[in-house]
């Protein structure tokens, strides 16, 4: 089942490929400064960190002494959830935003959330690309440990795009699934230790927050770029499972709807 799934994606590979250059090309297309526009808005949102928190509001993180330690606490939290909220939001209405192209032609349904996941990670290059600048040019490049970014960022891709599919078939059928993830993504970011972190918490506050999946994810993500250090990989082993189970279940209900879906539509 997974290897037809995977030669058809292959065979597939130049609709993909051309979808996703499409939908670059077409999100800045009618823009004066074009692409552009991918630069400057994380560039901004960098240097407001950098200047608010940093010089302004001289915010400090404990046990770090570091004048951009909390802008990078910040950027390290905010633009991986930007990825994940991107992929799982666009990917919760992939099929309902493509209706037309499912109902006039015929090709493997399952490129579509590959188009998701590969237009998200092209732009978070670009704009972790500029931070990842940032911090060698401002002396804080972790070294080697950067390199423990990558099986990071694939498994919440994984678990993303898992949840996305899920969240996607049943959408079709029940519209108000998508309204109401909308409102649950709202308070999992601030459930999650994204501009605040877990050592201020009171100990049954972190307790809870250990069930939370994408708490391992940003704290993993946190460590690597403040401190230079690793993940405990055992503690993503949570994440991972969470993963599998997700990605297992929407290729299952994709499988097993996706001719209702196109009726439904």
């Amino acid at each position: 089942m997974i290897s037809s799934l995977i030669a058809s994606i292959y065979r597939y590979r130049g609709f993909v490929i051309g979808s996703v250059k499409r939908e670059f090309a077409s999100r800045y297309r009618n823009s004066m400064l074009g692409a552009a526009w991918l630069v400057l808005q994380p560039l901004a949102q960098i240097l407001v960190f950098t200047l608010i928190f940093s010089q302004v509001m001289q915010a400090r993180l404990p046990g770090l002494s570091g004048t951009f330690a909390y802008s990078i606490f910040l950027c390290a939290g905010t633009l991986t959830w930007g990825l994940f909220a991107e992929i799982v939001g666009r990917a919760q209405t992939v099929f309902l935003d493509n209706a037309n192209l499912l109902k006039k032609l015929s090709f493997p349904r399952i490129c579509l959330p590959i188009i998701v996941v590969l237009s998200a990670f092209l732009n978070f290059v670009i704009i972790f690309g500029l931070f990842t600048a940032f911090l060698v040019f401002s002396g804080n490049f972790p070294g080697w440990p950067y390199l423990a970014l990558f099986p990071v960022l694939l498994l919440q891709m994984t678990f993303a795009i898992g949840l996305g599919m899920v969240l996607g078939v049943l959408n079709v059928f029940f519209r108000d699934v998508g309204q109401f993830f909308g409102i649950v993504l709202q308070f999992w970011f601030w459930l999650t230790p994204i501009v605040y972190p877990m050592e201020t918490l009171p100990v049954w506050a972190r307790g809870l927050l250990a069930y939370n999946p994408m708490t391992p994810l940003v704290t993993a993500y946190q460590g690597i770029l403040l401190k230079g250090s690793p993940p405990v990989w055992s503690t993503l082993g949570l994440t991972a499972g969470l993963a599998m189970l997700l990605c297992t279940l929407g290729l299952a209900l994709f499988r097993r709807h996706a001719g209702e879906m196109v009726d439904e539509l």
